[in-house]
């Protein structure tokens, strides 16, 4: 975990898009819950399952197609794997195709320090994307799935459950059901796979907006599922 100076916690996802820019990477492999804004940052940006195996799987299949890409891989708990070897100013950094918890915390710090700015001014030079997310529990994982099918089968369903006041756009089901919508709000939803419950993943152009979408949605969920 890395706070800024006011105490406010930098997500994971984007300390692995700061450490990806700090070490030159052009591919990254990230679950498709991870923030967008990698995708206005590179080039190559491929989105798996949520889960190491699925993220070092991709970077294995990127190495493949192309020995020498600069290839990395993040998760949003923090965890950071790197794929190929890395020129730092002290120095090179071998591969480490596992997770890695200090780099994303290191990374960001010396980028910060060589422009000579706080890490929230390095974190707001990043396009503006902000996730929120939380969980239901006690959610059983047949109800979940029934819910999730009907929503994903169903245009009208979903258009009665989502509340963003805009259409929707594009629809991933890569891992459980992620619509992203006109206005570039993006929603996810997903049971988990390790317990009984059911995960709901917002992104939005500003921290309120995603705040609002999640708790909103949640208490949908609530009244659908609990």
């Amino acid at each position: 975990m890395l706070v800024d100076e006011s105490a406010r916690v930098v997500a994971g996802d984007v300390l692995g898009a700061v450490t990806a820019q700090a070490l030159g990477a052009d591919t990254l492999c990230t679950p498709v819950s991870s923030n967008t804004q990698v995708d206005q940052m590179f080039d190559t940006v491929t989105r798996t399952r949520i889960g190491s195996p699925y993220v070092v799987a991709a970077m294995e299949e990127a190495l493949s197609a192309d020995s020498a890409a600069k290839v990395i891989g993040y998760e949003a708990n923090g965890g950071f794997l790197l794929g190929f070897e890395a020129v730092t100013p002290t120095g090179t950094l071998a591969p480490l195709m596992t997770r890695d918890c200090l780099l994303p915390i290191i990374a960001p710090l010396v980028a910060a320090k060589a422009r000579n700015q706080p890490i929230s001014a390095s974190v707001a030079t990043l396009p503006a994307r902000f996730t929120a997310a939380d969980r239901l529990q006690g959610i059983a994982t047949k109800a979940s799935a029934q819910f999730l099918q009907n929503l994903t089968s169903d245009r009208d369903a979903r258009a009665s459950f989502f509340d963003t006041d805009s259409a929707e756009r594009q629809i991933d089901t890569t891992d459980g059901l992620r619509l992203t919508f006109e206005s570039d709000d993006i929603i996810h939803l997903r049971p988990s796979g390790n317990a009984p419950e059911f995960r709901c993943y917002t992104e939005a152009a500003s921290s309120k907006r995603a705040t609002q979408l999640l708790a909103l949605h949640l208490s949908k969920l609530e009244r659908v599922l609990g």
